[in-house]
């Protein structure tokens, strides 16, 4: 079993670490003690961790950390003006028809329920940029560009164009991915057996981030492949659900 944080790159400036799904980035508002990637790092060195972005806790992948203020300011620059590319995987809940497209559309929080986000003309601008890399059946998979970082954004901009995440507990149809769904008839099950899913999670992964070296500004790419949940779902419905 792989570790749930691992250390992709590490020097006298940054850190890069594949973090896995139900990690959180920064400790909870409640500190309750569950693991985050910002505690692990901050435990095992003896200079302060600066954190540059998050990722949402179902989500695993890229995540970047600076060791100074200096390169946390210049990373954090980089975010904000656009010039770090964060592609994320995203497997969604619908064949997408088109082969790519932009949504910008402004993300607000929800007025009434805690914690969701909408599309909201009063909200931020938060633009999205997609490819789609493989088509199934009922699903297509698609690199997501993200420009903005909002909360929630490739999850509330996918299902505000009608294909939410094919695994979505807060804006799609299912909180989880099960086999029987592509195999359908073909699946059997033990008399006393229980179906396990695929995946519980967001079916969400940040693949790739590009970014500018703080200190030698030497243009640096990292990638962490699909978990082992994301790679099932996707190797089962390239052979039951092509």
């Amino acid at each position: 079993m792989k570790q749930p944080i691992q250390i992709i790159f590490e020097d006298d400036d940054l850190i890069i670490v594949n973090k896995a799904a139900d990690v959180l980035t920064i400790p909870d508002r409640f500190d309750t003690g569950k693991l985050s990637v910002y505690r692990y790092l901050s435990d095992r060195a003896p200079e302060k961790i600066y954190i540059v972005h998050r990722l949402d806790r179902e989500t695993s992948g890229v995540l970047c950390f600076a060791k100074n203020e200096a390169s946390h300011r210049h990373l954090s620059m980089q975010f904000e003006h656009k010039e770090a590319q964060k592609i994320y995987y995203a497997l969604l809940d619908g064949v997408m028809q088109e082969d790519s497209g932009t949504i910008d559309k402004p993300i607000g929080e929800h007025p009434a329920i805690p914690g969701k986000m909408i599309v909201s003309q009063k909200g931020k601008e938060s633009l999205t940029l997609w490819q789609a890399v493989e088509r199934f059946k009922n699903f297509t998979l698609v690199e997501a560009d993200i420009k903005t970082g909002r909360t929630h954004q490739i999850r509330v901009h996918f299902q505000s164009i009608g294909y939410p995440l094919a695994v979505d507990s807060l804006y799609g149809r299912r909180d989880a991915f099960f086999l029987s769904e592509v195999k359908q008839k073909k699946y059997r099950l033990g008399k006393h057996a229980e179906e396990e899913p695929l995946m519980s999670r967001s079916s969400l992964h940040a693949f790739r981030l590009s970014l500018n070296h703080p200190v030698s500004g030497k243009r640096l790419t990292f990638e962490a492949e699909p978990p082992k949940d994301f790679s099932a779902v996707l190797n089962q419905l390239r052979k039951w659900g092509g």
